[in-house]
């Protein structure tokens, strides 16, 4: 299986198929698609994984494109401007992800929900109690707005984050949340009152934007009805 990433702000995904192979994502995560190639929609590993999924920001329902025949191509767009990341699991590797990170994957790549295990970095960690969780083997792609920043944390080293700035990372690496100290900091600094602490050792990737950032800046352009 190979696959190309095109674009820039408006990123796609050409993932091509010979035949037996299949990837699968949400409903409508398809864009355009050449060749032979066989939909099959359900809820893949049964209702309770597809609640599961639900609770993780994808769809209950998953579907899954099959090459036949010869060789297809399938191209999956991201639902915001931003990066879309490609990469490959070995078998029992995982990363967490944020909330609707996932776009696609080879059918043995599993997806599944991720409960903060600290009830405090699910309370005010950014992302809530469930993330996404991904686990190879396999090849997947991830849907990421803004642009991203890749990050290797040494055992011990911490790096503080504004929530909701983490897009993925190792489960090596320990989440939890610190509280902002000075009132002055909490009140004016526009950081809010917690930030994400991350230790290592492993992998975090960082991203610029985050969709609630962008609907802030959009409302003031939106139409509105006086009364």
């Amino acid at each position: 299986m190979k696959y190309e990433i095109h674009g820039t702000v408006f990123q796609s995904v050409e993932v091509h198929l010979t035949q037996g192979e299949s990837v699968y994502t949400q409903v409508g995560g398809m864009a355009w698609q050449t060749g032979d190639i066989e939909m099959a929609t359900n809820t893949k590993g049964g209702l309770f994984a597809g609640l599961g999924r639900a609770l993780a920001g994808e769809s209950l329902f998953l579907t899954t494109y099959t090459c036949k025949s010869g060789e297809a191509m399938i191209t999956f767009t991201p639902s915001a401007p931003g990066k879309a990341l490609g990469g490959t699991l070995a078998a029992g590797q995982s990363l967490i992800c944020q909330k609707g990170a996932f776009l696609a994957a080879e059918s043995a790549v599993k997806l599944e929900m991720a409960f903060q295990k600290k009830f405090g970095a699910g309370l005010f960690g950014g992302e809530g109690f469930v993330l996404q969780k991904i686990t190879g083997p396999g090849t997947f792609w991830l849907e990421i707005p803004g642009e991203v920043r890749e990050y290797t944390l040494a055992p011990g080293q911490m790096m503080k984050v504004d929530p909701g700035y983490l897009a993925l990372m190792e489960p090596t690496v320990k989440y939890d949340i610190t509280l902002v100290k000075g009132v002055a900091n909490v009140l004016f600094g526009g950081e809010g009152l917690f930030l994400a602490t991350l230790t290592g050792p492993g992998k975090v990737w960082l991203q610029t934007m985050t969709m609630s950032t962008l609907a802030g800046r959009l409302v003031p352009f939106l139409p509105f009805k006086k009364g």
